[in-house]
């Protein structure tokens, strides 16, 4: 192999773990990890390893979706996203299959590391064991095997749950070893943000997914539905950040994330007009920069509180 088909074939890899989505599976971590710090627990080589379990757990993911969507025929040429390396037929489906038990094997190595690192007490070991076997299968049957929720209308449960609850409630917990429900508001925020990025996904593929049997919540939604569903996530992670910051953290440096209200509600605007599919296209950029920008914000907030 030339040099150049060499290097060629890494740069199909890389657009493979879609890199514009995997900071989304840092925001949660991050965030997580300022409250901590916030309530003087931080812990520099646990948050690097939840860091490195989330992204792997992330790639993970979306070496399942390519390969589950392409077996499923749901990539076809109506869909309006970037094409994916199987879609173009430059990676084969057992070059996919082994790319994943690869990245199986990573989360498991990084995630019992994180597990040893951080967990002090049995219950813990155990606990965290089992919701990082929980979030491996749920990275796998997103679009894998006779059944995948994500065919199903569940993927907005599934981001919530694992970008928002569990991202933020576990890397605070981990690094304080402590538990509050009040925790849960800025989890859901975060978790809800993400959930937008999917949902504005979902909107611009609504043809295609028609088409294929991908029930996705943004399809039993309809249109109209589902854009003023994306109004609400929005709308509603702003509040859950704004009620802990008005309760928890009660300081001005708490409210640091609404330099980016303005920003998500432009964004908004311009998802409830949009025309059709293509017009969302390049909208989905700008949820993701406006999802990140306001979880960094609040996590900078929370740690300068």
């Amino acid at each position: 192999m030339s040099a150049q088909s060499f290097f060629a074939r890494v740069r199909i890899w890389i657009e493979t773990t879609r890199p514009a989505t995997l900071p989304l599976s840092f925001a949660s971590i991050l965030t997580g990890s300022a409250l901590a710090a916030w309530r003087g627990g931080f812990n520099l080589s646990t948050t690097l390893l939840a860091l490195l379990t989330a992204v792997s757990l992330q790639i993970l993911s979306n070496f399942a979706n390519d390969y589950g969507d392409a077996i499923r025929g749901s990539d076809g040429k109506e869909r309006l996203g970037p094409l994916r390396g199987m879609q173009k037929g430059l990676i084969t489906r057992l070059e996919m299959r082994r790319a994943l038990w690869i990245c199986l094997g990573c989360c498991i190595l990084i995630g019992s590391a994180l597990v040893w690192n951080a967990c002090q007490s049995v219950n813990d070991i155990i606990g965290f064991l089992f919701l990082g076997l929980l979030a491996i299968a749920a990275a796998i049957t997103y679009t894998v095997g006779k059944n995948p929720y994500g065919y199903l209308g569940l993927g907005d449960l599934s981001v919530l749950m694992f970008f928002g609850w569990l991202g933020v409630s576990g890397s605070y917990h981990l690094q304080t070893h402590a538990f509050d429900m009040s925790i849960l508001l800025p989890a859901s925020g975060c978790g809800l943000l993400a959930t937008a990025v999917l949902n504005i996904n979902n909107l611009r593929d609504l043809d295609a997914d028609r088409k294929s049997g991908k029930r996705t919540l943004a399809l039993r939604l309809g249109p109209l539905r589902a854009r003023y569903y994306h109004i609400a996530l929005l709308a509603t992670a702003l509040l859950c950040l704004s009620l802990y910051a008005l309760f928890e953290l009660k300081s001005l440096n708490g409210w640091l994330f609404l330099l980016a209200a303005p920003l998500l509600a432009h964004q908004g605007w311009m998802v409830l007009h949009a025309p059709n599919g293509a017009a969302l296209r390049p909208l989905l950029k700008n949820t993701l920069r406006g999802a990140l920008l306001t979880c960094t914000l609040f996590a900078a907030g929370a740690a300068m509180s």
